[in-house]
C-alpha cells in the first residue's frame, strides 16, 4: 500500500512530462502528501498533455459520498484486478493519469514496531505513478476529479523491499499510458511492471513522517 509520497521539483514539471500550458498557479511543493489531498495529476485531452488538481482517493461517478476512500482504501488500485472490479474496470481502459513524484514512503515492520523509509528511482528523480482518475459531482453540484496510484506485487527477496510497490511507468511508455485509444487489456498490462529494484534507493527517515501535520525538506533525511 502506498499512501505518503513526496513531490517538490515542481519547476521541473513542465519539461518532465510535456505540459504546453505549464503549471497551474499554486501547485507547491510537499514532502509529505496524503490521501485526500488535493494533489497534481497529468492527463491526456485531444492528444495534449495538461495538468489538473484532483482529491487523492478514486470516487466511483456513481457513488453518493465519499466514504469509500478510507474505507475501501480506494488511493490504491491493486494491479491485478483493476480490469474486473466494478470500480476500476472503466477507468483502467480510458481514464488513466500519471501522478508525478520525487519519492515515496513505506513502513517495515520489525519486532512489532513500524520504520519508515524514503524510497527513490536513483535513474530518474522525477516520475509518474500509474494512476486511474474519475470525475465525480457532490451533493451541491460541485464536480472535481479524484484520482488513486496502481500498486503492483513485488517478486523481489529482498527484505528492503515491501511487498508491493506503486507502479512507476517508464519515461518512453507514459505516453501509451496516458492515451485513452489504447484500452486493450494485454497493451496495458505490459506497461504495468515492477520497477527494476537495482535502480531503487531506499533510506530510512525519521518517524517525523507518521504525522500528517509535517510537511518540510528533511523527512527525506537519512534517518541518524
Amino acid at each position: 500500500m502506498t499512501s505518503r509520497y513526496a513531490l517538490y521539483e515542481i519547476n521541473k514539471l513542465r519539461d518532465r512530462f510535456n505540459l504546453p500550458n505549464g503549471v497551474p498557479k499554486g501547485v507547491k511543493p510537499h514532502y509529505n502528501i496524503s490521501p485526500d489531498q488535493m494533489v497534481p495529476v497529468i492527463i491526456n485531452h485531444d492528444g495534449i498533455n495538461k495538468l489538473e488538481m484532483m482529491k487523492w482517493g478514486f470516487v466511483p461517478t456513481s457513488a453518493k459520498n465519499t466514504n469509500s476512500i478510507f474505507r475501501y482504501k480506494t488511493y490504491n488500485a491493486r494491479s491485478e484486478s483493476v480490469f474486473n472490479k466494478p470500480t476500476w474496470m472503466t477507468a483502467i481502459r480510458s481514464q488513466r493519469c500519471l501522478v508525478p513524484a520525487n519519492g515515496f514512503y513505506e513502513w517495515k515492520n520489525i519486532e512489532n514496531k513500524k520504520y519508515p523509509y524514503y524510497i527513490q528511482p536513483t535513474d530518474q528523480t522525477l516520475f509518474g505513478f500509474a494512476g486511474l482518475y474519475s470525475s465525480w459531482t457532490d451533493t451541491e453540484g460541485k464536480e472535481y476529479g479524484t484520482c488513486s496510484i496502481i500498486t503492483i506485487n513485488n517478486e523481489s527477496t529482498s527484505d528492503m523491499a515491501p511487498s508491493r510497490l506503486p507502479v512507476i511507468i517508464m519515461p518512453e511508455e507514459e505516453s501509451e499510458w496516458l492515451n485513452p485509444k489504447i484500452d486493450g487489456m494485454s497493451s496495458i498490462y505490459s506497461i504495468m511492471k515492477p520497477y527494476n529494484l537495482e535502480k531503487i534507493k531506499i533510506i530510512r527517515v525519521g518517524q517525523d513522517i507518521d504525522s500528517h501535520k509535517i510537511d518540510k525538506p528533511s523527512l527525506i533525511n537519512k534517518f541518524q
